[in-house]
């Protein structure tokens, strides 16, 4: 195995490693056959901040091992263990995304991996008390599923008034959406997946965007003083139906993007 050295490594997206810690240090790089059997080798010796650290690690470099043929022999087992927990059939998926990150970046230059380890904590301590778990999180996503549709929606509120509190400079737009997505081994796969993403995208910094299946989901099930505008129905590129979209409360957005109206 060829021995990265640093401004080779320096150069690899965060998608080549298999864990990013809360600082931001990159460990366990799986950019290609011989790096992932290492990490596959090394990754018990690795101390990692938490299970759930644990958990997301495993499981890219269970996808990585996938993507580059490596049969992960003794340990694919443990890496079964967190898909069991996840929950199946019609669950309710939150995707974040921070906007304007590569302004931050230019902005914050080296304090940005601390800016978003701050949004990440956030994210994670609201998304645990509310009952839901952790999917993936890379780059300026954060990927969370729960097997009903309130607490989600309880989540997204929670994080933007925490975010609003804590990190007034980071704007993160919020997509959420019901369906029954296929549970792999790798992860969730699914057309509810693709909507999710869809739905969070076309969002603005502050915005929580949800779909038809998830209001239905809500079963009227809203707290005390939170509004859902109806935003009308948006076609998406690889979506074959337009998708009825909510807005949480009245904030003035511009038009959604990456959409079309219906």
């Amino acid at each position: 195995m060829a021995r990265l050295t640093p401004s080779a490594r320096a150069k690899l997206p965060d998608s080549a490693f298999a864990y990013i810690d809360a600082s931001g240090a990159r460990r366990l790089p799986i950019n290609d056959a011989a790096h992932v059997r290492a990490a596959l080798a090394r990754f018990n010796q690795v101390s990692f901040e938490d299970e759930a650290a644990r958990d997301r690690a495993r499981l890219r470099l269970l996808r990585a091992a996938q993507k580059h043929g490596v049969a992960p022999i003794g340990f694919i087992s443990a890496q079964l263990q967190p898909q069991r927990r996840l929950p199946t059939g019609r669950v309710t998926f939150l995707l974040t995304d921070i906007e304007g990150s590569s302004t931050l970046v230019a902005e914050l230059g080296d304090e940005y991996a601390a800016v978003v380890a701050a949004v990440r904590r956030i994210m994670r301590r609201e998304l645990r008390r509310l009952g839901g778990h952790e999917i993936d999180a890379r780059g300026d996503e954060f990927f969370g599923v729960f097997a009903q549709a309130p607490p989600a929606l309880a989540a997204a509120i929670a994080i933007r008034q925490a975010l609003a509190a804590d990190t007034p400079h980071v704007r993160v737009r919020m997509g959420l959406h019901t369906g029954r997505p296929t549970l792999t081994d790798t992860g969730y796969v699914g057309l509810a997946v693709h909507a999710t993403a869809r739905i969070c995208y076309c969002a603005h910094g502050g915005q929580i965007v949800l779909s038809a299946p998830t209001r239905a989901a809500l079963m009227d099930e809203l707290a005390d003083g939170v509004t859902l505008r109806e935003l009308g129905r948006w076609r998406f590129q690889g979506l074959r139906e337009p998708e009825e979209l909510f807005q949480v409360d009245d904030d003035e957005f511009p038009p959604l993007r990456a959409a079309e109206p219906a």
